[in-house]
């Protein structure tokens, strides 16, 4: 697949889940209590709005400063990067990588308590994990997703031709 089709790919799949996160995110804030577990499918998945000024696991609560520089970083390389890309799999990947991070950065940039001190709405809660929502979910899967790219090596920006098409094609 050529190089325009592929970015155009990944910035739509990270439009796309920039908005689910931040739709996702306006419902879990007009539906439910701060602190309060609402079972959806029973114990497997509750619905809790909690606001999450760290990362990943709550790391990082003080530095929250920080994480949105970082945040706003791997978007920047991300976007720089999509021009490079020549792989469906590493645009499908970084589409999902970046709607994350943006999604994030979003609440960052825009959430109470403040211009990049902004606390992070997570509300999706699994057994023994700690709460998080569409973003992370996206992040993870793009983790997932580059693990399998680096396991298969899947050329980024290189390569031959020929191994290029086999791999978009398997």
């Amino acid at each position: 697949m050529a190089r325009p089709p592929l970015m155009v790919l990944l910035l739509v799949l990270a439009l796309t889940v920039w908005a689910l996160d931040q739709l996702s995110k306006q419902w879990a804030l007009a539906s439910f209590v701060q602190g309060e577990a609402e079972p959806f499918l029973g114990r497997i998945l509750q619905f809790t709005l909690v606001f999450n000024p760290g990362a990943a696991f709550s790391l990082g609560t003080s530095f929250t400063p920080v994480l949105t520089v970082i945040m706003a970083s791997v978007s920047i390389a991300i976007v720089v990067a999509s021009t490079r890309v020549r792989s469906s799999w590493w645009a499908m990947s970084l589409g999902f990588l970046l709607g994350g991070a943006l999604g994030n950065l979003t609440d960052r940039l825009f959430r109470p308590p403040g211009f990049a001190h902004g606390h992070v709405v997570d509300f999706l809660m699994l057994p023994n994990f700690p709460v998080f929502n569409v973003a992370d979910s996206f992040i993870t899967t793009a983790a997932a997703c580059l693990m399998v790219a680096a396991f298969k090596d899947i050329p980024f920006a290189g390569g031959s031709r020929a191994h290029s098409e086999e791999v978009d094609h398997a």
